[in-house]
């Protein structure tokens, strides 16, 4: 099979979101061809060059979503004629009609943050009367469906422009374009953040949507020519059999005119919800300098383009693969139908954790006895002394580290050997680059360096590591040094952190955001967020019983080892493949030297992983390639609970 992974601002590039998955994927799936289809986001992370690609990966075709475009489009007139720009302006128009209508994702309703952001927006969405739509069921949701139709017509009729006339990014930035918005923005009706815009609103909207829609002038769609860096000759998306997209913005913009063009499935699989981290992004912006900040008007009006092409990328895929019941919400509040909907976890590397898991359940055994907390037991880096919480992440807001210090405070009032060890692994958010010394002035004010006597020197309870370093050189060694882990969030998706802790088999502590309970599943504590008494207590409820720790601390590393490896992850996309696959007839015909159809030239099994029948001109499979369907059936539906776990009180 040959498979098109289209990714934004990840891989195949050095840095980005989205590599570590996709990477895992292609390895695993090595019996399928890829051909990467990716855009970048910065110069910098163009710059930066590729990861190490497996010999799965045929083809990398790229293209920047910054910066101005070069050349001329890449056939027919540089200029369109006065047929051409009148149909121009009637597909842009009603596409620019849809974004500033209200009732969308990005309506200024959801763009009123809620409370949390770590729960799904609630825009104004109707929850009867969803429209039929060609192809299936309205799965919009938010609005009428017509603003809807009105969005896919207008998108889909610039694609076909630019496929018939050539490129499209200079009459997205024209007199014509920039008319268009004003006369949308200005429509009774229309968004109340729209109606504000002004000339250099317009102007600033007309740049940000030509390189959102820059997919629609790329030469990804079958001729061959111009192709990006470290690409080859070739068909294109015109020749894969399906499009497999790592997020439901820009990336699934090629995948959804592969579909209109060709009849290619799309499969969209999202472990953090694009539109999500649009929003996040949206409501920090006002906070960056003012020459980097968008206005209001332009921050309201790109929501709702990016909330519309969402809802679109969703109704047009054949099954979308959220990472967990979090996004799964998401996606459903912004109108994927449940029916095209199948939770697939992320898959993590375990063999890294190995060594610290199998021996962290004896060392927790023998760790401390009733009513001695302080006791020490076991030996080697997996040995849990009975008073020792790791934090680790990045210093910044969303984590609330300040709350963690309060409860620790807490700790150590029942506790007096209690100490607390924050591990960065990385550098704060650009915004909050002061957060890590408001950490350290609190940690300093609540707790004192304390000294045995009058001739020794002090010592903070607290103590602030980078991982990486001499005493922590990996992951796996924080996690070791911890009797109870701790995850005190306020904004989180995917936990990844406490699923590593999990593989090592250690206690935690968490708070209730995004998939924390659905990950922990009955293994560890849960707590409000933004509630240090209550993380403090938990913490306490742990410390004070090693057995329970224990129990925990087993019982979290067999479901982590249940549902969150690579193994699980690579499995679930092979059954999905050749499940969408089955549904999909043979559409690449063999020729002759003249160009004639070789009639019977593909046997059906050329389509069955593990190569049963090769290509022409190589030796066939040998016996020892064990069709992989026939070893990894695909559960249609995550794995539920897992093991029979202890049931743990909440604190």
């Amino acid at each position: 099979m040959r498979v098109g992974l289209l990714t934004e601002g990840g891989y195949p590039y050095a840095t980005g979101e989205a590599r570590v998955w996709c990477d895992r994927l292609v390895r695993g799936l090595d019996q399928h061809e890829f051909e990467v289809y990716a855009l970048s986001r910065s110069p910098r992370q163009a710059s930066g060059g590729f990861m190490e690609l497996p010999g799965a990966v045929r083809r990398v075709r790229t293209a920047p979503l910054w910066g101005e475009v070069a050349g001329t489009p890449r056939r027919g007139r540089e200029s369109y004629g006065r047929r051409e720009r009148r149909r121009f302006a009637e597909c842009f128009g009603e596409l620019a009609a849809a974004i500033s209508a209200p009732g969308g994702p990005g309506s200024p309703v959801a763009l009123a943050v809620p409370a949390s952001l770590d729960a799904p927006a609630a825009p104004a969405v109707p929850e009867t009367g969803r429209a039929e739509r060609a192809g299936g069921i309205d799965s919009t949701g938010y609005t009428d469906g017509r603003q809807a139709d009105r969005f896919a017509s207008g998108l889909y009729g610039l694609a076909d422009l630019a496929r018939e006339h050539g490129g499209l990014p200079a009459a997205l930035r024209s007199e014509t374009a920039v008319r268009a918005l004003e006369r949308a923005c200005h429509t009774p009706g229309a968004l109340h953040g729209a109606h504000q815009a002004r000339v250099a609103d317009l102007l600033t909207l007309a740049g940000a949507l030509e390189r959102a829609l820059r997919p629609l002038s790329l030469d990804w769609y079958g001729d061959g020519h111009g192709e990006g860096s470290g690409a080859t000759a070739g068909p294109g998306l015109s020749g894969v059999d399906l499009c497999h997209a790592a997020s439901a913005g820009p990336a699934a913009l090629p995948g959804l005119l592969a579909r209109r063009f060709f009849g290619t499935p799309l499969l969209v699989t999202e472990y953090g919800v694009r539109l999500r981290e649009y929003y996040l992004a949206s409501a920090a912006r006002p906070a960056a300098p003012r020459s980097a900040a968008h206005s209001g008007p332009v921050r309201t009006l790109l929501a709702s383009f990016q909330g519309r092409l969402a809802a679109e990328a969703y109704a047009r895929a054949a099954l979308v693969t959220p990472g967990n019941t979090h996004v799964r919400r998401w996606q459903e509040r912004c109108g994927a139908a449940p029916e095209r909907l199948r939770t697939v976890y992320p898959g993590m590397d375990a063999s890294r954790f190995a060594e610290v898991g199998e021996r962290g359940a004896g060392g927790a055994r023998g760790a401390g006895r009733p009513g001695g907390l302080g006791g020490v037991a076991g030996t080697g880096a997996a040995a849990d002394d009975g008073r020792t919480l790791v934090w680790l992440g990045r210093l910044e807001p969303a984590r609330d580290v300040v709350a963690l210090l309060h409860a620790f405070a807490q700790v150590r009032r029942a506790v007096p050997r209690a100490r607390l060890r924050l591990v960065e692994t990385g550098r704060p958010a650009p915004g909050a680059a002061d957060y890590p010394a408001h950490c350290r002035a609190l940690a300093a004010h609540l707790f004192p360096d304390e000294a045995a006597d009058a001739h020794t020197v002090g010592d903070n309870p607290v103590s602030f590591e980078r991982l990486g370093g001499p005493e922590l050189p990996s992951a796996a060694e924080a996690y070791a040094a911890a009797c109870v882990v701790v995850l005190s969030s306020v904004v989180e998706g995917f936990p990844v952190g406490l699923v590593e802790a999990m593989f090592c088999g250690r206690a935690t502590v968490s708070t209730d955001v995004g998939a924390v309970c659905e990950v922990i599943g009955g293994t560890g504590l849960v707590v409000p967020p933004r509630n240090p008494r209550a993380l403090g207590d938990a913490c306490l409820a742990l410390l004070g019983d090693p057995e329970r720790r224990a129990r925990l601390g087993a019982a979290a590393r067999a479901r982590a080892l249940e549902l969150f490896t690579t193994e699980q992850n690579v499995a679930a996309f092979r059954g999905i493949y050749l499940e969408l696959m089955s549904h999909c007839p043979v559409r690449r015909d063999e020729t002759d030297e003249d160009g004639e159809p070789v009639p019977f030239a593909r046997p059906a099994e050329a389509h069955i992983p593990g190569r049963w029948a090769g290509r022409r001109g190589e030796a066939p499979a040998t016996a020892d390639h064990t069709p992989t369907w026939a070893t990894a059936p695909h559960d249609p539906e995550p794995l539920g609970v897992g093991p029979r776990l202890p049931e743990e009180a909440r604190p």
